[in-house]
């Protein structure tokens, strides 16, 4: 039918990812001999689902200091490659309010806040060195349109109590058991002295304060990175109810007292989807539901894509956030010096040589190139996940990482899109090529509409998008054979063919439609 125009765009599983741009025959449904039934997803554009508005990623001290070391030329092409405006476009970044484990040390903004009770001696001079600089150019890039997220790790340590035994999973995050006689800690978890609750308030209010003046577009702050997890880099324990007083009684009455309550949206949980509800439902009542904007989290212990629906249901008004994700390895490798039990059986990981290190590159006769595709297709199936079950906004972890996972101030290190080689040569790994093609065809702005699938082995979600001119569907087709597809849509039907473990996109563009 001349009013749909179409463009088909795939990814290939091999060493160099491929692109083609293929045209789609689009018939109307009469003209088949028989119903279409197999294989069928259905498009259905009047149903209007929630906004999405936008993506994005973290600088972190790690990932500016990997950028510093490049060329002028070299870091605006590889900051380009989220931030320019012919790339992902990238609207949200994250920042930690001082030292995370993504840091090439421990630091705080106030060195001594019991001798320097008034925080007098408040200082930037470490965001200054690298993350300031980078992020200025990266705000540049984005021709004005980024917006930054504040997430604090851990308040300074004097303010804490020691660490306790860890409760969350060490499979997720590694580490191991703390000596609860130790003496208070950036790291390993430790909760904040209620005593100190209006002290962090104002603390964080001057760092928001302090990037304001840098010219840094802070939008947003969460409450805290990842409060029932103490990790073994930068941390600290809260309970929902504490955290419920911290906010109400303390956080939002400083920044209604720095004139900023109407300018930064307030993020609670910042944590794992799975004991999302718990946290939410304990911290919203009717003194803190005016002042959190929205659920951020991330996605380490599973999809649990349900809990999003259901808070989404009863928090229609309310932000969904993905807040943080990456790889749970090394670079290229199939394991984390972090996360591998076996090896952390015989020996602390603190210990590892780099030698031992080196070894983990295999799993299961995996290869390198096997893992990042592996990679790619958990990026494509949680992004998938959350857009159909309410997310609006997403941003992942690092820009970038060296080829050990790192550089940071703990041992071990995660994966990336992007991997610094060193030379200022950057690759561009299967997974970035698969975020950009799902952000090209979710431009902010988008809006998610109806979607029904015929089955677990191609995973699809669709878009209209901004000027509602066009409209965008994703296949996920994570078989192990090619298959072909039907897009049931406005009474047409339109024939994709998915090769095997492959991320497609279809966009059809709806001038002149009937």
């Amino acid at each position: 039918m001349n009013a749909f125009q179409h463009t088909l765009v795939f990814h290939r599983e091999n060493a160099a990812t491929e692109h083609l741009r293929v045209p789609l025959t689009v018939l109307p449904e009469s003209a088949f001999s028989h119903i279409v039934e197999n294989h069928v997803i259905g498009i259905y554009p009047d149903f209007r689902l929630q906004t999405v508005e936008g993506f994005g990623c973290a600088l972190t001290e790690t990932a500016c200091y990997l950028l510093s070391r490049m060329t002028p030329e070299q870091r605006r092409e590889t900051l380009s490659l989220w931030f320019g405006p012919e790339n992902t476009k990238a609207r949200f970044v994250r920042v930690s309010i001082d030292s995370c484990d993504y840091s090439l040390s421990e630091y705080q903004a106030v060195p001594d806040p019991i001798a320097d009770p008034e925080l007098n001696t408040f200082s930037l001079a470490r965001d200054r060195q690298y993350i300031l600089p980078v992020l200025k150019e990266a705000v540049a890039l984005s021709g004005g349109q980024l917006r930054v997220l504040l997430s604090p790790w851990s308040p300074p340590w004097q303010w804490k109590t020691p660490p306790l035994r860890q409760k969350n999973d060490a499979s997720a995050y590694g580490g191991q058991e703390t000596d609860a006689s130790a003496r208070p800690s950036r790291n390993n978890g430790g909760s904040l002295k209620p005593e100190f609750y209006g002290a962090w308030a104002n603390y964080l209010v001057k760092y928001i304060q302090g990037y304001l003046d840098e010219g840094i577009p802070v939008t947003m702050l969460s409450v805290q990175n990842e409060s029932a997890a103490a990790t073994p880099w930068d941390s600290c324990v809260w309970t929902g109810e504490q955290e419920k007083v911290f906010l109400r009684d303390h956080l939002f009455p400083a920044l209604r007292r720095a004139g900023l309550d109407g300018q930064i949206e307030l993020f609670i949980w910042d944590h794992n989807k799975e004991r999302m509800i718990e946290n939410v439902t304990e911290m919203m009542d009717k003194d803190t539901e005016d002042m959190i904007r929205g659920f951020a989290y991330h996605w380490y212990t599973g999809d649990h894509f349900e809990a999003l629906s259901l808070l989404h249901g009863r928090y229609p008004d309310k932000v969904l956030m993905h807040s943080e994700s990456c790889p749970l390895h090394m670079p290229g490798r199939a394991v984390s010096a972090d996360l591998d039990p076996e090896i952390l059986k015989k020996k602390p990981r603190a210990s590892l040589a780099p030698e031992e290190l080196a070894v983990l590159t295999q799993e299961n006769n995996r290869t390198p190139a096997d893992i990042d595709l592996e990679d790619a297709f958990t990026y494509a199936h949680d992004m998938i996940g959350d857009l159909n079950h309410g997310m609006n906004r997403w941003i992942d972890w690092n820009l970038i990482v060296d080829q050990t996972g790192g550089p940071r101030h703990v041992p071990g290190g995660f994966a990336a899109p992007l991997v610094d080689l060193g030379n200022g040569r950057v690759l561009r790994t299967p997974a970035y090529e698969w975020l950009r093609l799902i952000m090209e065809h979710v431009p902010a702005g988008s809006v998610r509409i109806g979607c029904s699938s015929y089955g677990p082995g191609t995973e699809a979600t669709a878009v209209l998008d901004p000027e509602g001119c066009s409209l965008h569907v994703l296949l996920f087709h994570h078989a192990a054979s090619e298959e072909e597809i039907n897009l049931r849509l406005l009474g047409h039907v339109i024939t994709v063919t998915c090769p095997p473990e492959s991320l497609t996109a279809v966009r059809v563009e709806l001038h002149g439609a009937e």
